[in-house]
């Protein structure tokens, strides 16, 4: 069975539900709905409350077959129900079961159930687990607070060609083949960084240039003392560069740059928080190998228009000082200026929405 990233779910809560409803019979499956391959299947019109036998359960996108008498009193299943075609709204409005890969589920279930198809999926789920540790271990030895700010832009370049409108660029290692663009001058030396921690990770196992860099940019976070960001893996490569002139310029004015995020499905906030990364280098925002929120709090001083004479007309971009005169893009400002644990929060959020933009993934085989 061939399982697409989106078809696999997850019960957390619903194992309470189990046990509350597994002590009597005639309440198991009352108002559930069915999954398959992420659609909702009511159980059928004519079927009254079902009586607690033998019952089979598939993992994934499938469904549990169990006895059902019909109007008619003859016995009949749900799956072939399904396959009628058959309704039912009553059946609906209380509760909804997904079916996934729990075990506390198959536990509670207590009924012949392909538990192998569960136990490979547990054993996927561990091996990617550690393929993330691994590819920590190499990322570990090669980027330092130096090379953070580095690496960080190298992310934001290669998930920055993202068109929504299109559909097209995103987080798929194109930027490999992107190196010699004007906008990318510099970061062939964060490409060789990361080759050093490939070359170590392909003999033992492929890892594409996609989930690399967007796991080297959460590494390079960290390692400045901002949030520990988990990132899923499984994204593949393209073999050609993306479109040029999708990345925002520096000169453009914040309504301008609104629109450009915007077209890229983010917001004025998540494009504020995003923002934020620029704590670390040498753009002036306080220490340069701190992630901080010393960013809002730089640019709300407007040190540029304090002196001609000082080094304030250094820091930044005209991109970054003209965000604090725009009033949506100010209150982001703020509100991150004056709480860096909301500031955290945010950016892991928009740091992951970021690196899936575009992403094509790879099918989990179970």
């Amino acid at each position: 069975m061939t399982l697409h990233r989106e078809h696999v779910f997850a019960l957390h809560s619903f194992s309470s539900w189990i046990a509350s409803s597994s002590s009597s019979s005639s309440s198991f499956f009352p108002s559930a709905s069915f999954f398959v391959a992420n659609k909702c299947i009511p159980p059928p019109s004519n079927a009254t409350e079902p009586k607690l036998e033998r019952r089979s359960g598939i993992v994934g996108c499938c469904y549990v077959k169990a006895p059902y008498i019909d109007c008619d009193g003859h016995g009949t299943n749900l799956n072939a129900c399904i396959h009628k075609g058959a309704t039912n709204r009553s059946f609906t409005t209380r509760r909804r079961m997904i079916i996934g890969t729990s075990l506390p589920f198959f536990h509670l279930l207590n009924n012949e159930l392909h538990i192998e198809l569960l136990e490979t999926s547990i054993a996927k789920a561990a091996e990617k687990e550690l393929d993330l540790e691994k590819i920590q271990e190499e990322l570990r030895k090669v980027i330092t607070k130096s090379k953070a700010a580095g690496i960080l832009r190298l992310v934001f370049h290669e998930a920055g060609t993202f068109d929504l409108t299109t559909n097209s660029g995103g987080m798929n290692g194109s930027i490999v083949y992107e190196l010699e663009r004007p906008e990318n001058t510099g970061l062939k030396r964060s490409v060789k960084v990361l080759e050093k921690a490939k070359s170590c990770l392909d003999p033992v196992f492929h890892v594409s240039w996609a989930d690399l860099i967007a796991v080297a940019g959460a590494q390079a976070v960290a390692v400045c003392g901002g949030p520990a960001i988990s990132v899923e893996l499984g994204r593949l490569d393209s073999s050609l560069p993306d479109p040029e002139g999708q990345l925002p310029e520096e000169t453009l004015n914040a309504i301008a740059l609104k629109e450009i995020f915007q077209r890229k499905g983010f917001s004025a906030q998540e494009m504020i928080v995003l923002s934020g990364a620029h704590t670390l280098g040498s753009k002036g925002f306080g220490e340069p190998t701190v992630f901080d929120n010393s960013y809002y709090k730089t640019l709300l001083r407007r040190p540029w228009l304090e002196s001609e004479e000082n080094m304030g007309a250094m820091i930044g971009l005209p991109s970054d000082r003209v965000l604090v005169e725009d009033s949506e893009c100010k209150k982001w400002l703020e509100i991150y200026a004056n709480n860096q644990e909301t500031f955290f929060k945010d950016f892991s959020a928009a740091y992951l929405k970021l690196i899936n933009l575009g992403a094509r993934w790879k099918v989990t085989d179970l």
